[in-house]
């Protein structure tokens, strides 16, 4: 009766484990690691406290979405993510552009997000 009280937890945990390293597999995207920034634009987001925030509160959104949605429907969302990251980096130090950048972005990936809560159940 000990034996099957400490599986359950062990295969709960295992299960976590597995599912957190899924979620690093399906994302291409991770947010801007400042120390090695090199283009004009992650230089700006790294030195704005608002823009380092939408960079921080985007990457979020991202894997989320990535990890919950369908294979082909994870692609499209990916293409679409390095199509934005070419329009974000031309800004360059533009901050009112990568503002406004960030705010398309994260109102796409928000309408993406509420439309898969819609075809619930999970």
């Amino acid at each position: 009766m000990m034996r099957r009280h400490l599986i359950v937890p062990s295969v709960v945990l295992a299960s976590v484990f597995a599912s957190a390293s899924c979620l690093g597999q399906t994302a291409a995207y991770a947010p801007i690691e400042c120390a090695k920034a090199s283009a004009p634009a992650e230089k700006t987001i790294c030195g704005n406290y608002a823009l380092g925030q939408d960079e921080s509160r985007l990457a979020t959104l991202y894997g989320l979405l990535t990890s919950l949605v369908a294979m082909g429907q994870r692609g499209d969302v990916m293409d679409a993510q390095q199509h934005w990251i070419a329009s974000r980096n031309a800004c360059g130090t533009d901050v009112q552009c990568l503002a406004q950048s960030y705010k398309a972005r994260i109102g796409d990936l928000t309408k993406q997000f509420d439309a898969l809560a819609k075809r619930g159940p999970f």
